[in-house]
């Protein structure tokens, strides 16, 4: 069988990432009341719970809730285990994001309804962009984001790390992530890095928080895993 000549094989080579179709597929963690998530995620950030399922054999239960289908959005997978109302959710995992058009409305909307104001709307120190934050139930964070029109609204991960160099390598060798910018604030003692599968205002992005001098966390038992997929077929796990 003849090989294919080296012009072809680089031609290949730069048509794969017109090609590549990897993206973050669902965030996997525990809840205490399944059915108390789920209400709070669809009325207070207006997800839609897309499917659920029991497994009573295996003593757990899981919903997979989103702003779209889990073909297309990333999407967060709740498990409850029967008999278990409380996690340690640990210092690692940081929060997620949500991107809305307007941040004072949706905080407005989640204050109605009983949610866990823990940073009022307002701008960034320093910048113009407008934040929120928000404890869910059982205590998980959620970012509020001002931003205009996004195809994912859940648009962030965000992990705390002790090497922050170490932890962008992986990411890009490991999971062909590609590195979209990095922050650094000396007054406030941290720096942040994105990285991503594509730009922050087009997909879900992986937030890596480095806090000057901390270089462990405490994993606790409430987060699972991260699910990506290469070229939109086989998954891959990163462990949080």
């Amino acid at each position: 069988m003849a090989e294919a000549s080296p012009a072809a094989a680089n031609a290949e080579l730069l048509e794969w990432p017109k090609k590549d179709k990897r993206r973050f597929l669902h965030a996997v963690y525990r809840v205490g009341d399944l059915d108390r998530t789920i209400k709070f995620y669809t009325e207070c950030f207006g997800m839609k719970l897309l499917r659920k399922r029991d497994v009573p054999e295996e003593k757990y239960s899981n919903a997979f809730l989103g702003f779209g289908p889990e073909q297309s959005h990333f999407v967060v997978e709740l498990t409850y285990n029967y008999g278990v109302t409380s996690y340690d959710i640990g210092t690692g995992f940081g929060h997620f994001a949500i991107a809305t058009e307007d941040v004072y409305k949706l905080v407005e909307n989640i204050r109605a309804k009983g949610g866990n104001v823990t940073r009022e709307p307002g701008p960034l120190k320093g910048g113009t962009t407008h934040i929120a934050f928000v404890k869910d139930p059982d205590g998980y964070i959620f970012e509020l984001i001002q931003r205009g029109p996004t195809p994912e609204p859940l648009c962030q991960v965000m992990l705390r790390v002790g090497d922050l160099g170490r932890s962008i390598k992986f990411y890009e060798k490991a999971l062909g992530m590609k590195l979209l910018r990095t922050v650094d604030k000396p007054e406030y003692k941290y720096t942040l890095a994105m990285l991503g599968y594509a730009e922050e205002d087009q997909t879900t992005v992986l937030e890596l928080t480095y806090n000057y001098g901390v270089t462990e966390y405490t994993k606790g038992n409430a987060y699972a895993q991260v699910n990506t997929s290469p070229s939109g077929s086989i998954s891959n796990y990163f462990f949080i």
